[in-house]
């Protein structure tokens, strides 16, 4: 694994869909990988499954990490929970590796004392925002958890239910009309990593907004990003050496 050097309170590194870059994405091996290394949040993806629960993965199908198809909003819980993952490399086989469902990564994050960031995928209800601001509350880590989303409305849904938790939104490009929206909604930004330049950041934060940036796989770019001044980095791999 590579490491970057960061001072103490200068910048903050978030493991992307776990350490996705040594084990699985999206699973609890990941999970507990990143918990067990310097992290400071563990990030993954959420879905509302047809009978009205959630799992985490990251695409709305599941061909991509398992090679079967199905449709993660039209499929119970139940059926998705016994597919066997690939693993890493493409092999099959590993009867350890499946998708977690929500409860099981709060339970990762609760016990190893790490900042939950959750991707709200799909187009979920105001009814899903409280059922999973219900079950981190239950938990005791509400207020150990970011909400992120491309989705606007899942975001406001979230707002409009914990109107002091920290929520970034996220873009792929800057928008003059993306800063409306964070001063509007008192979101702070996450950002694909290409899309930043050092004066975006400078301008983000004279708003009062922080900045959280994806996906930094390269010592380089995370480098440049901590020298502009980004409050948070989020990586498959990169772990910081303080």
């Amino acid at each position: 694994m590579d490491t970057i050097r960061i001072q103490a309170g200068q910048c903050r590194i978030i493991a992307h869909r776990g350490l996705s870059g040594l084990e699985k994405e999206n699973t609890n091996l990941a999970f507990v990988a990143a918990a067990n290394r310097s992290y400071y949040g563990i990030e993954t993806d959420i879905h509302r499954t047809a009978d009205g629960k959630f799992i985490v993965i990251h695409d709305d199908k599941t061909d991509r990490v398992s090679g079967m198809h199905c449709k993660v909003e039209e499929t119970d819980l139940a059926i998705l929970r016994r597919i066997t993952l690939t693993d890493t490399d493409g092999s099959t086989g590993r009867v350890d590796l499946h998708l977690p469902t929500f409860e099981e990564y709060v339970s990762v994050c609760k016990k190893y004392e790490k900042v939950s960031v959750l991707e709200l995928k799909g187009a979920l209800s105001a009814e899903d925002a409280e059922a999973i601001i219900a079950t981190l509350r239950n938990a005791g880590q509400l207020e150990q958890t970011v909400f992120i989303s491309f989705g606007l409305q899942n975001l406001i849904h979230v707002r409009e239910r914990s109107p002091e938790q920290p929520i970034q939104y996220l873009f792929s490009e800057w928008k003059p009309e993306i800063l409306g929206i964070l001063r509007q909604y008192r979101f702070d930004a996450d950002a694909y990593f290409g899309a930043l330049t050092e004066e975006l950041v400078a301008e983000l934060h004279r708003n009062g907004i922080a900045v959280n940036c994806w996906t930094v796989n390269r010592p380089e770019d995370a480098e440049r990003l901590v020298g502009w001044g980004v409050d948070f980095i989020t990586s498959n791999i990169l772990e910081a050496a303080r």
